[in-house]
């Protein structure tokens, strides 16, 4: 039975995928379910699954390319640098993140990104939205996102002991070049895996023709990737990843002009993103020992010279160690223990008082356990519990040390009523602890007197039908965040909506359809970005539509729309106003073909905004300011009409 995800995730239906070609790019969402080791959990009845094949087309792209057919997950902000991912509505700091196993620390100047990653390196993305899993990490306040680094096995061929690809693309608005290179290789149980991309370009225009202060391309990742599987199946692996963003940006990185500041100012910014991964495991392991141990380490780092020289940096260790027990096919037990030492530095120079030092620290130590059962044929459960111990320490303009402990708890069921149709629910009762703040805030924080750990409430209820090619899923969602951290003061948010989605196909194509509607409040009131940033944003209805249709022996035609609709927020303006945010349509054509000739080749010609609408996405930070009178600034607008032209060759 299919779930709602999985219309939600990917670009086609369950049982359509093109054929397999040189580029091995597969359009089905559940290719991508297997690989998930938990796959068929109730748990998993929530989760989104990015296709290979978005997978793919978003190589030369960003975030917002990943996420393009999911309405339910929102990514704003125009440049990689300042695009943040709403899930239902929540700022994925919200969300416990894991890249390669290792947890991320989530944090970063408020103005940018805390989430940038290069598309062109992941193989696999899920989002866990609402209910979590106890083994999915701790913090896991409103779900969890899990991304995985491509392996040599990825990008090597049957036979090929050495193997790549090579990607080049143009984009004609803002004239941006990108390259990128993937080199691997596998002998006698050793792999490597070596990735580089570069970006550079100058300022696009948006839809008006005008253009976008601080958008030009300059951008360098790379990932490194080694690992050894013996022949019993002990396999070892270790990697490091790094993206760095510096360039002239507009002073607040995610606001147009005028913002802050003079209309044309620009101030350097040098930010960089690493994460270094290493783990073990037994693949051929089962039954009562499959162990797995992972430790890592990620860090943020956000440079802004003309900001009195500052430099922000959010780092994180990390680890983990489980064991699942496998009592019999789907019923399975995973228990173990995980730890976090995070910590969040500001230096700087402040005029009358000279060089400035704010830290803050985070320690936890977690235990953990999850079952997932089917004691019948058409039930599932899943049910685990956590129990985190953490260790708080504050000193900005004030010195504080506090412990918190709490319990977390989650269920989920699915049930197939008929051959076409299940029913699934979920909940989840999160200990969150004290999140640290945002470093380029540290200097505001007057006292930590009364600051409360965080604690959710997560509730999900759906249903799944399918009968032949068409598909259709709806589900509730509610998250409750009590006790908030914001500085030195805490609130309550929520978020609270539903999704639909429905897809239908037929031999060579596709059509889908998903509806996001959700709403987010703070203390009971309905809020406006400015208040609830860094927790959620007013997104309203979000809709896409995508078809795709292989006409041709290697020619495949598609197109999709990228749509919100108008959202009233008289209730939540910030300034008591009755300020709308305008909805908007955009549509999106492409055309991919690979050559007879030249079968390990794929040429993409893609048409962004084709009608060269103006806009900014709607979850992009203050678009529901643009109209305000008190707070008026020009929002980052999206890119005008671009006209792009990609070209992979594996060797």
């Amino acid at each position: 039975m299919i779930s709602l995800n999985r219309l939600l995730s990917g670009t086609a239906l369950t049982l359509l995928a093109l054929p397999v070609h040189a580029q091995d790019i597969l359009l089905d969402p559940i290719i991508v379910e297997q690989r998930d080791e938990q796959s068929g959990g109730a748990d998993r009845a929530t989760a989104v699954y990015v296709a290979d094949a978005e997978l793919e087309r978003a190589r030369l792209g960003d975030l917002k390319d990943v996420f393009a057919g999911i309405a339910s997950v929102s990514v704003g902000g125009a440049i990689p640098l300042a695009q943040k991912i709403f899930v239902n509505g929540i700022d994925m700091l919200n969300l416990s993140v894991q890249i390669d196993g290792v947890a991320q620390n989530n944090r970063a100047f408020h103005h940018v990104s805390a989430n940038a990653i290069d598309p062109g390196l992941l193989k696999q993305v899920r989002a866990d939205a609402g209910v979590a899993a106890a083994d999915t990490g701790p913090n896991a306040l409103a779900g969890a996102v899990v991304m995985e680094t491509v392996d040599a096995a990825d990008i090597l061929r049957d036979g090929q002991s050495v193997g790549g690809n090579l990607r080049l693309g143009y984009s004609d608005n803002g004239s941006t070049w990108q390259g990128a290179a993937t080199v691997a290789g596998m002998y006698e149980g050793f792999e490597w895996l070596g990735y580089f991309k570069r970006a550079t370009g100058e300022a696009y225009d948006d839809g008006n023709g005008n253009e976008v202060y601080g958008s030009k391309a300059d951008l360098t990742s790379y990932l490194l990737k080694g690992a050894f599987e013996s022949a019993e199946g002990h396999r070892f692996e270790v990697s490091g990843q790094q993206l760095n963003d510096a360039s002239y940006r507009s002073a607040r990185a995610n606001i147009g002009f005028p913002g802050r500041g003079p209309k044309g100012a620009l101030n350097f910014y040098d930010t960089t993103r690493k994460s270094y991964a290493i783990s073990y495991e037994n693949t051929l392991d089962g039954g009562m020992w499959d162990p797995k141990v992972s430790l890592g380490w990620s860090e943020s780092r956000v440079n802004i010279p003309a900001f009195s020289q500052s430099r922000g940096t959010s780092s994180a260790l990390s680890g983990t160690a489980q064991n699942t027990f496998t009592f019999s096919e789907g019923n399975t037990v995973v228990a173990g223990v995980d730890f976090y030492d995070r910590e969040s530095k500001y230096r700087g120079v402040f005029e009358g008082e000279g060089a400035v030092a704010f830290d803050e620290a985070a320690r936890n130590i977690g235990v953990f356990a999850q079952a997932r059962l089917s004691p019948l044929e058409r039930l599932r459960f899943s049910f685990g519990a956590r129990a985190d111990f953490q260790s708080f320490e504050g000193n900005t303009r004030t010195t504080f040390k506090e412990d918190y402990d709490g319990l977390s708890g989650n269920a989920s069921v699915a049930y197939d009523v008929t051959d076409d149709l299940t029913l699934r629910a979920g909940y989840s009762n999160v200990f969150g602890g004290v999140t640290l703040e945002d470093n380029y805030v540290f200097d505001s924080i007057e006292s930590y007197d009364g600051l409360k750990a965080a604690r959710s409430n997560n509730v999900t209820l759906g249903f799944d039908w399918e009968r032949g090619d068409l598909r259709l899923g709806g589900e509730l969602f509610r998250t409750r965040i009590a006790d908030a951290r914001s500085g030195s003061e805490n609130f309550d948010f929520e978020s609270k909506g539903f999704n639909l989605g429905a897809t239908y196909g037929w031999e060579g194509g596709f059509a889908r359809l998903t509806y996001a509607n959700s709403d987010v409040t703070l203390n009971g009131v309905d809020t406006a970005s400015y208040d609830a940033v860094d927790y959620g944003a007013p997104l309203g209805e979000v809709v896409k539509f995508e078809v795709e249709q292989q006409i041709a022996s290697g020619l495949t035609l598609g197109g999709g729309i990228d749509a919100a609709l108008d959202y009233d927020r008289a209730d939540g303006d910030r300034w008591g106003e009755a300020a709308a945010i305008p909805g908007y349509t955009v549509v999106n054509v492409f055309a991919e073909y690979i050559p007879q000739a030249l079968p390990d080749m794929i040429v993409r010609l893609g048409v962004g905004n084709l009608f060269d609408q103006q806009y900014s996405d709607r979850a992009t930070y203050g678009v529901d300011y643009a109209d305000s009178e008190v707070f008026e600034f020009e929002p980052l607008r999206e890119p005008g009409r671009t006209i792009s032209l990609t070209a992979e060759m594996r060797f």
